[in-house]
């Protein structure tokens, strides 16, 4: 029989704020993640701080990845949806809410980096209530047990 666990390891977690009168369509928030300290799997995660003041039950944005040295560009639109069918907010918090939304998996090799920029891709041009984007990566790191049963 065997047993595999994962363990994950955060590398970096780092948050932008937007203007306090509302974040602009083009408006870009940048972050620069350092080289990597080993080879590994990194799970990505942005992160969103919204108050009361944000009109709207879902965000879309755009993130764009560059993975230096070797220039490579992932380009994803997230759909985050803040606010469940019955009126419910899904992040957590009370007055500002908290939202940790999945974006991808990437391999990345020792002394890899992370250009990242974000913006929304919404109708409205500038959005209030956003108060903070963030970006977070974990290094996933697997174990495996084996053990053998009684014979």
């Amino acid at each position: 029989m065997m047993f595999s666990s994962c363990q994950n390891h955060m590398v970096y977690s780092h948050y932008e704020s937007t203007p306090v009168r509302g974040w602009e369509r083009n408006d870009t928030l940048s972050f620069d993640v350092p080289p990597m300290q080993e080879t590994a799997y990194y799970k990505e995660v942005v992160g969103l701080r919204i108050n009361g003041d944000y009109p709207f039950m879902g965000l879309d944005l755009v993130v764009k990845q560059m993975v230096l040295p070797s220039q490579e560009i992932y380009i994803d639109t997230l759909v985050c949806n803040l606010v469940d069918e019955t009126g419910r907010t899904m992040g957590k918090g009370i007055n500002h809410y908290q939202y940790e939304i999945p974006l991808t998996k990437l391999k990345m090799n020792k002394g890899d980096s992370l250009h990242i920029t974000i913006h929304h891709c919404m109708k409205r041009e500038i959005l209030p209530g956003i108060s903070d984007v963030g970006i977070e990566l974990t290094r996933q790191v697997s174990t495996s047990v084996q053990t053998k049963k009684d014979e």
